[in-house]
């Protein structure tokens, strides 16, 4: 089986479940950090010719994160490409597991059996908090309705301020947002690397905490250590 992946965090989880399997990945694929594989260009602007080169068995896609005419013009070169949709923590586990059966994972992998047990075992909120979730500057745009980030905070105890907005990633200004009045501001630091110096000083005088962006948004591997790490990121913002 030859694999071409253009989602990062499935790129990570083909890689950790199936080494050998992946000939080819996006230049954002930065996890595991000893990836050595052909890269074949961006999520948004994939190379074509040289994924057709690498005569992959499969392609594996996203929704959100890959364009229809790429994946139409791969599909119209003759190749089988896999198109998953995330939206929530529990579409994510099933799609994993679709995925890596796609690949011919043998069976399911220790660590998507751990990750998902800790996400269903996950205790009640001690309480709930609000929270605007910026993911990206110049423009600003923010978490709106049907993400896999807003559920994962969710889970969490922070429900994010728009979640009912008719779209999924608004374009919000920093006045808007500021009169939402939440509780606090999370940054992550991808899609838009949010860090001390650039994104707090625009909500002065709200509590304001950086996240890791692979914890928030991927879905791989990373999603047995997330409940640990943004809850930690999390508490320490309501201190």
């Amino acid at each position: 089986m030859r694999v071409v992946s253009l989602v990062p965090s499935l790129t990570e989880a083909i890689a950790v479940s199936l080494p050998g399997v992946l000939v080819g990945a996006t230049d954002w694929c930065g996890h595991p950090a000893d990836l050595d594989v052909a890269r074949v260009g961006g999520t948004k602007n994939p190379k074509l010719d040289p994924i057709l080169a690498l005569a992959p068995d499969l392609v594996i896609a996203n929704e959100e994160e890959n364009r229809e005419p790429d994946l139409t013009a791969l599909r119209g070169a003759g190749v089988e490409v896999l198109v998953t949709e995330v939206r929530d923590v529990p579409q994510a586990f099933r799609e994993l597991a679709r995925v890596l059966d796609a690949c011919g994972t043998p069976s399911r992998p220790r660590w998507l059996d751990e990750a998902e047990r800790g996400w269903s075992e996950l205790p009640e909120p001690e309480g709930r908090r609000t929270a605007v979730v910026p993911v990206w500057r110049r423009p600003w745009m923010v978490l709106g309705r049907d993400t896999f980030a807003g559920d994962v905070l969710a889970r969490l105890g922070v429900d994010h301020a728009y979640a009912a907005h008719a779209e999924r990633y608004p374009r919000v200004t920093v006045d808007e947002l500021r009169s939402a009045e939440p509780d606090l501001v999370v940054l992550p630091d991808e899609p838009y690397r949010f860090t001390a110096d650039d994104g707090p000083e625009a909500f002065a005088g709200l509590p304001c905490v950086l996240v890791s962006g692979r914890h928030l948004t991927w879905y791989g591997p990373s999603l047995g250590e997330a409940p640990r790490v943004l809850g930690a990121a999390l508490r320490a913002a309501h201190r």
